[in-house]
């Protein structure tokens, strides 16, 4: 009996090319969601299939947030996948005023929703500054 599965594929799966613009585009890049709701910026990113506790790891550095996630291939003699297997990531810029030391996340179903609070930030006024003559 001979497998219905190639050995080995010659060509990548044309859902490669579509998902993954090398040389231009990142190579696992992590789908997200951005909002702004109530005080809070909230960023939702689809992750199925990790151990939040040990795959993922959410950082907050310099204004920007990143996710990141990492899964470890698995292989059969006789199989194919198109599971997508490595470093995931995902850099975002924070919205000014957000308080990165109360970041809360949480991950179910395969989502990873990210709530980073915002401060209101007063209305500064313009101040004059007097230039003296040098």
């Amino acid at each position: 009996m001979t497998s219905l599965l190639p050995r080995s594929r010659v060509f990548p799966n044309i859902i490669d090319w579509i998902e993954n613009p090398w040389p231009f585009g990142e190579h696992n890049l992590v789908r997200i969601e951005e909002s702004v709701d109530e005080g809070a910026y909230v960023v939702r990113a689809e992750l199925p299939g990790f151990d939040p506790e040990k795959q993922v790891h959410v950082t907050a550095q310099h204004g920007l947030l990143t996710i990141a996630a990492e899964r470890e291939a698995r292989t059969k003699e006789n199989g194919r996948s198109e599971f997508r297997y490595g470093s995931f990531s995902r850099t975002v810029s924070l919205p000014a005023g957000a308080d990165t030391e109360k970041i809360t996340a949480k991950y179910t179903d395969g989502i990873l929703e990210v709530t980073v609070p915002i401060q209101e930030r007063k209305t500064e006024k313009p101040v004059e500054v007097a230039v003296d003559k040098g």
